[in-house]
């Protein structure tokens, strides 16, 4: 009875002292919101108006309401910072176009995937060169193919001169040059078919030679012509012929790109020369100058880059490099990672995600 006493008298004491507790802690949580670090690249983060906007930040301002979350924005230098700064606690969130990868999930948690992107390679759109038309002639095929085809003709000169010389002098002269020298001329004329009838065999040998040599031609002149007139319509073609076609296409190109994203290891994963940047415009500036010739970065980014400089000639290369999920990053024992799920989810099915996605991109 006695025991009962005391507890009531306890309970009834200290009854405000304990709503007095509580009342400080959650007025400590609303003066400490969460502190959201943002990784600025457009579309899906950006700073305008004095205030942070894109696909990224809507998704974060509907996740916040929806779990009903204080928090501030904090800009961040870059990805590879921002993440840097989550795994070290000092911060609780980065929002932002961050791929999902397992070297980065050593370090800290995501969210599931909200969206999933591109990784392609930027392009000039100027006209080839000079030099980028006619580098097929210097190629080793076609450098051997010409030499084969002196080659023969040197054979076959030899053989006409060897067969025609003793009773065709006037045709085929005794000298060595002279006669090949003619010899090599009959058989590039049989060869092409032109046919001046300024050279013509008299031996039955020099008949027989002639004979095989014009059935030979009539198979390997309609390949060679076919050859030639390939590299003469690439040579004379207006259109600018790409260089870049599958991803393989990069090694030993010099290519820019954006410090700690995985376009760089991507460039890494294709050896290409790696030409590092803080930002995208910094690695655009590298390629229009002509020290790079792509820059790898997200299609999304690149595509609103494009679009906020219509008068610049780049392009985005017909190559997909690989596709990547984003989420959003928070430390490996973030409590919120199940809430935010629960949310995405709820936003997907919604088609809320869905009308966010459209409005930010429309219109490139």
């Amino acid at each position: 009875m006695i025991r009962l006493f005391l507890l009531t008298l306890f309970l009834v004491f200290s009854y405000p002292f304990s709503t007095l507790l509580l009342a400080q802690t959650e007025a400590i949580s609303k003066e400490n919101p969460l502190k959201v670090g943002v990784a600025v690249s457009p579309p899906f983060t950006k700073y305008h108006n004095q205030s942070f906007q894109g696909i990224s930040v809507e998704l974060w301002q509907e996740l916040a309401a929806i779990n009903n979350l204080q928090y501030q924005l904090i800009a961040q230098p870059g990805v590879k910072a921002g993440i840097d700064r989550v795994a070290a606690g000092e911060l609780d969130v980065l929002i932002g176009p961050i791929s999902i990868t397992a070297e980065r999930f050593q370090k800290v948690a995501f969210t599931q995937p909200y969206f999933n992107a591109q990784i392609g390679l930027l392009i000039s759109e100027k006209n080839s060169s000079v030099w980028h038309r006619i580098r097929p002639i210097f190629r080793l095929a076609v450098i051997s193919s010409i030499g084969g085809l002196f080659l023969i003709l040197f054979v076959v000169g030899n053989l006409m001169w060897l067969a025609e010389s003793r009773h065709n002098p006037e045709q085929f002269p005794r000298q060595y040059i002279r006669g090949v020298g003619n010899g090599m001329w009959f058989a590039l004329v049989t060869l092409t078919t032109v046919g001046y009838g300024d050279k013509a065999p008299v031996t039955k040998m020099g008949k027989l030679i002639t004979s095989l040599w014009m059935l030979i031609t009539m198979v390997a002149a309609s390949s060679f012509t076919a050859g030639i007139a390939t590299v003469m319509t690439l040579l004379l073609s207006a259109e600018a012929i790409d260089q870049f076609s599958i991803p393989e296409d990069i090694r030993g190109q010099q290519i820019a790109v954006i410090s700690g994203t995985t376009g760089e290891k991507w460039a890494q994963t294709y050896q290409a020369r790696i030409l590092p940047s803080i930002t995208l415009e910094g690695a655009v500036d590298r390629l229009k100058s002509g020290q790079a010739q792509g820059v790898i970065f997200d299609v999304p980014a690149l595509k609103y880059y494009l679009y906020q400089h219509p008068e610049e000639p780049l392009k985005v290369a017909n190559l997909s490099i690989t596709f990547e999920d984003y989420g959003l990053v928070l430390p490996l024992d973030s409590p919120l990672i199940r809430e935010l799920n629960i949310a995405i989810i709820q936003l997907k099915q919604s088609g809320r995600l869905d009308e966010i996605i459209d409005r930010e991109i429309q219109g490139y």
